[in-house]
């Protein structure tokens, strides 16, 4: 399987625009030129594993996160995917679900 380097750049675009962050101020917390910083959101360049964990580091992130879209170690692993699931629902399908997750969590804590 190939890296997607335009979805890595992608992701580290994404995560230091939630972050509030300019490329400016991630260059400078990285030590690389805002134009690397734009190649690599682009992904017009390669990104080393090394340049990878500096950047997840820097972001507060896991490597995972830049890489898969996803960490399965944070609380928040598939969060938004089921936040999207939930969107498509009804109000009743809805209540629905709350009573069968409720369902769920009161037996798992048993």
């Amino acid at each position: 399987m190939a890296v997607d380097f335009k979805l890595i750049g992608s992701r580290i675009q994404d995560m230091r625009k939630g972050r509030l962050l300019t490329q400016e101020t991630l260059a400078e917390r990285l030590d690389f030129s805002v134009g690397y910083v734009s190649n690599m959101e682009r992904g017009t360049t390669k990104i080393s594993l090394d340049t990878l964990s500096k950047i997840a580091d820097s972001l507060d992130c896991d490597v995972s996160e830049l890489i898969q879209g996803c960490s399965y170690g944070r609380n928040t692993y598939l969060t938004g995917e089921i936040l999207e699931l939930i969107a498509r629902l009804s109000s009743d399908e809805k209540r629905v679900m709350f009573k069968v997750l409720e369902s769920y969590l009161s037996e798992k804590v048993k």
